[in-house]
């Protein structure tokens, strides 16, 4: 077998592995670059590989840093199967078309109000494109064995989010593993990865190769961070993911609500898509750890904004409150426009939860920035910036060393490290060359690896 590292590498997002054996071609996930301007415009930049000749694309996750570049193959012909979890097709179902029409929007903001260098701005691919390539989707459960040609497959848990899993395959008498995004044994609401079976070689995640998650209590955070900005009559603005984030800061708000340690303020998720996504979390409570009654208070707990027209109705709302909207790296995104009417108030907490991207806006104002750049203006930040850690949906790399640890893998596996920023990559190979017998690497952009 043959892998070419096509996105992931030396970076979080792009995440795109072509993996090839004598007759058969996969692509093991499919997702979109972010962050830095130049790893953004890989995204329009050709994929070295003949999609005509590609006889799957296989996901471990939803999240777009893995899945949000399939409507550009489908845009280019791409007419085979997606395999992957069915929460996760559930989930794509709403990530994509909405990413979609962000786009659109976008292009028709930036061409109304002459932004940016070109006369007519295109989106990558629009609605309607990312929904037809929905229909290229094929379920297939946890530990289902499915085929693609000569190659064999199957997905197993790898916690982090809603259907998120670990890809093995095996062709030519190899075992080759994609660790996917890894989640932590103690998320709040993920259960634990699943160990993995002996491989000879394994793809593994690096975001958190070069820290360690706080060992503070997120309730205790969160309930420090509500009650100051209550009692300075602010509102607490928290970028998030649309998917597990949104849902777990709905489940904590809810649950310091009930034991009384924070006042019932009102909560606004302004997040369609978030609000989609709490359904699935609902629809597949066998995936993660609440239950009935927690994800019926989850919902519960926050009023939903759906329209544009509520959103911008918040503008109206009483002090303090709080207001959770995408995207998680404040890259876009409704957050953006309470960004825009609130960051200049100094009674405003921004609170981010978990790891950001280098040149995103949220890794900017967590690093002390005094204006940030929205749509074309410069915004003063005013506002406090603060940041909870312990919500991430990524193991660190002493819970990485430990899930390998419980894992029957031979003692000379050779492991390619992957979806990290360079500094975690350098940190988590040399952790492993310390603590460990396997032989550990860092994989470069458009490398090959012959197994």
């Amino acid at each position: 077998m043959r892998i070419t590292f096509l996105g992931g590498t030396e970076t979080v997002t792009g995440s795109k592995y072509l993996l090839e054996s004598g007759t058969t071609r996969i692509l093991v996930d499919c997702g979109l670059f972010q962050g830095y301007k130049w790893l953004r415009e890989r995204n329009w930049q050709s994929l070295p590989l003949d999609i005509n000749k590609l006889d799957a694309v296989v996901l471990t996750h939803a999240h777009l840093d893995h899945s949000g570049y399939i409507p550009v193959l489908y845009k280019l012909g791409y007419r085979k199967p997606v395999y992957t979890h069915p929460a996760t097709k559930a989930l794509c179902g709403i990530l994509l078309p909405d990413s979609g029409h962000i786009q659109e929007e976008d292009a028709r903001f930036y061409a109304r109000h002459k932004l940016g260098k070109h006369a007519h701005p295109q989106p990558l691919y629009d609605r309607a494109t990312a929904e037809h390539c929905l229909t290229l989707f094929e379920a297939v459960e946890f530990g289902e064995s499915f085929s693609a040609g000569d190659i064999r497959l199957h997905l197993q848990g790898a916690g982090h989010i809603l259907g998120a899993g670990s890809l093995i395959v095996e062709a030519e008498g190899k075992r080759v593993g994609f660790s996917g995004d890894v989640g932590r044994p103690d998320d709040v609401m993920m259960k634990p990865p699943e160990p993995l079976p002996d491989l000879d070689v394994l793809l593994l995640e690096s975001t958190y190769g070069n820290r360690r998650h706080e060992e503070t209590d997120s309730l205790e955070q969160l309930a420090a961070i509500v009650n100051d900005t209550a009692g300075k009559g602010g509102a607490l603005l928290i970028p998030s993911f649309a998917v597990g984030r949104a849902q777990a800061l709905q489940h904590l708000l809810a649950t310091l609500k009930q034991a009384g340690h924070i006042p019932d303020l009102p909560v606004y998720l302004d997040s369609p898509m978030a609000i989609s996504v709490a359904d699935i979390y609902c629809r597949y409570s066998a995936q993660h750890r609440l239950s009935h009654d927690q994800c019926h208070r989850m919902c519960e707990g926050a009023t939903y904004t759906r329209s544009v027209e509520d959103s911008k109705g918040l503008a109206g709302q009483r002090f303090p409150h709080i207001i959770i909207a995408g995207s998680g790296m404040a890259t876009g995104g409704r957050i953006l426009h309470h960004f825009k009417r609130l960051l200049r108030d100094h009674r405003t907490t921004v609170l981010f939860t978990g790891f950001q991207a280098g040149g995103t806006r949220g890794a900017k104002m967590l690093g002390g920035v005094d204006n940030v750049k929205i749509h074309g203006e410069w915004i003063p930040v005013k506002a406090r910036i603060e940041v909870i850690h312990g919500l991430s949906g990524h193991a660190d790399y002493v819970d990485i060393q430990r899930w390998l640890e419980r894992s029957p893998l031979a003692e000379d596996t050779a492991i390619k490290l992957v979806h990290g920023e360079p500094e975690a990559l350098e940190a988590m190979r040399d952790h492993l060359r310390r603590t460990t017998s396997y032989g550990v690497d860092v994989a470069g952009y458009q490398s090959i690896l012959d197994v």
